[in-house]
């Protein structure tokens, strides 16, 4: 009977994803599922959600266990075989509003925060540090198992996991799933027209988690590209020019990068928006209208979840038929095939080991990956085309820094990491990213180590 832990378990529709695509597996229905939290509110309505999906679509063949706080985090990991992290440290309010208010007083505005940029460098820096008290854990009562890393910033905490600690990790994204019906989305309005059209659709995706890159796209053995960036070329012009955001496409920064740089990007426009230096700029404000970007989109997300959060548990605990409908994620297949040593292929982050090879050997990238018994193996890829590998340097570079910083603990890289930042050092001066930073070490107090 294997064992499944749930780290986060308080994120309870992403809990019920996972955990109900492992309920339809044979091989996992019986599991003991251990969920496990420092919120014991949440964590009552994921036990409640999850019991409930546990009897109507498994027999009440699993074990389900509630485990709260850092006193009983050891027993949740304990002997798991695989377990699944999807903790927020800080969570919206007070960390994520932080993220955001303070860089707008320096002039520095972003969409999402939450995996490269000002944001992400200190989401990272108050969530590695917890991740990595779960590795000492993991280590001690579980060290066979193997870590599913679902929390943001993907590349930067999966990475200090990889080099700090014993723990088999791969971190897990669904934008390499879903990368075939998003560049097709701006062209096919209709959902089921453009479920059906993608059906047939091959790709093949590599890079680094959020920016890999669409290498091929083809159906029935076509190469769709030439099409694809021929519609693109059409429409771009319409979109940059029309003034009814409504009637824009919300993808246009990801297709014209498409068609400067030859290849389409796995994560969506808003994200993309703050990777480079090229959209968010004080300078250039129309670019902001002009491509339709969405600033303060993760906060305004956040404040509509919560907001919306309490109607939608009653909804779900009221509902005597509460059901679920397999998703996309990676989780539960990459589980199954390590309990039966049957093969499952995912894109998965994982240290580079030469797998691309014009990135860095220690890199976290996202690559084709095996699974089985073994676990998860990176899949041999080559060298990318040069402009995107130098793209992907440019977010690599603060990604190894942060890394550094959560390892050593040293604030200097911090402001080295940030200074490397291709939309902060784009708008920002030397002094004002070092004061910046010294002004969100400060917010954040205790929610964060000392970094000396």
């Amino acid at each position: 009977m294997p064992k499944i832990t749930f780290m986060g378990a308080g994120s309870t529709v992403f809990a019920k994803n996972i955990l109900g695509d492992c309920m339809y597996r044979e091989a996992l229905k019986d599991s003991e599922i251990a969920l496990y939290d420092i919120d014991g509110a949440r964590l009552k309505e994921s036990e409640l959600l999850i019991n409930t999906l546990n009897a109507n679509i498994n027999d009440n063949r699993a074990t389900i266990k509630c485990y709260l706080g850092a006193e009983q985090r050891k027993d949740a990991l304990r002997n798991a075989d695989c377990i699944v992290n999807a903790i927020q440290v800080g969570g919206y309010e007070p960390s994520t509003v932080i993220d955001f208010e303070i860089p707008k007083k320096f002039g520095l505005k972003q969409t999402i925060g939450d995996t490269l940029g000002i944001g992400g460098i200190f989401r990272a820096l108050r969530t590695a540090p917890v991740m990595l008290d779960f590795a000492r854990d993991i280590e001690e009562v579980a060290p066979n198992a193997w870590f599913l890393n679902y929390t943001n910033p993907m590349a930067m905490v999966t990475g200090a996991m990889l080099k700090g600690s014993a723990v088999k990790t791969v971190g897990l994204c669904h934008s390499v799933q879903v990368v075939a019906e998003a560049l097709f989305r701006s062209f096919i309005k209709d959902e089921e027209e453009l479920k059906e059209y993608c059906k047939d659709i091959r790709t093949y995706v590599a890079g680094i988690n959020h920016m890999a890159w669409l290498l091929k796209v083809t159906k029935n053995g076509k190469d769709l590209y030439p099409e694809v960036k021929r519609m693109t070329a059409e429409m771009m012009p319409i979109w940059r020019a029309e003034a009814d955001k409504s009637k824009k496409s919300t993808d246009m920064v990801r297709l014209e990068m498409m068609q400067k740089l030859g290849y389409y990007i796995t994560e969506s426009s808003e994200h993309n928006a703050e990777y480079t230096p090229f959209w968010i700029k004080n300078n250039y404000p129309g670019l902001i209208d002009e491509y339709n970007i969405p600033l303060d989109e993760y906060p305004r997300r956040c404040r509509l979840q919560i907001e919306g959060w309490k109607k939608q548990y009653e909804e779900l605990k009221n509902d005597p038929h509460l059901t679920h409908k397999a998703s996309h994620e990676f989780g539960s297949g990459i589980i199954n095939a390590i309990v039966t040593n049957t093969p499952f292929q995912i894109g998965g982050n994982v240290l580079n080991k030469g797998f691309i090879t014009n990135l860095p050997y220690d890199a976290v990238v996202e690559v084709p990956c095996l699974v089985d018994a073994a676990g998860v193996q990176g899949c041999y890829v080559g060298a990318l085309p040069p402009q995107c590998a130098a793209m992907n340097m440019t977010n690599i570079n603060v990604q190894e820094l942060t890394i550094e910083a959560i390892l050593t603990r040293k604030k200097e890289h911090i402001y080295h990491a940030a200074m490397l930042d291709p939309h902060t050092a784009g708008e920002l001066s030397l002094d004002d990213i070092v004061k910046l930073c010294d002004a969100l070490i400060e917010a954040h107090g205790n929610m964060m180590p000392e970094y000396k």
